[in-house]
């Protein structure tokens, strides 16, 4: 199959605000949502993120940024006897 872009489309491909500007102007929502879509998934989202504020995280493994990591996921990798592969810089010590 012998395809050229510029065959079919002209030299340059559009880009997606172009292609979305047009859209505009032509009056078609196609590639837009709805508000109600819009607004049915703020619901859902919302709802979850109310049950992750009444209920805060218990043994959250955190971690300073910067750091390598919580000890939780080097555990993780023992239990299947594997170990994450540190990468050193040449300042710091293997």
């Amino acid at each position: 199959m012998d395809f050229r872009y510029a065959d079919y489309f002209g030299n340059a491909p559009a880009t997606g605000y172009e292609t979305l500007i047009y859209d505009c102007m032509n009056g078609d929502a196609t590639l837009f949502k709805h508000a109600d879509t819009v607004e049915k998934g703020w619901e859902i989202v919302q709802s979850v993120q109310d049950v992750w504020s009444a209920l805060p995280a218990r043994d959250f493994p955190n971690y300073a940024a910067g750091t390598w990591g919580p000890a939780a996921a080097g555990d993780l990798l023992k239990n299947d006897g594997r170990l994450w592969r540190r990468i050193t810089t040449p300042d710091e010590p293997a």
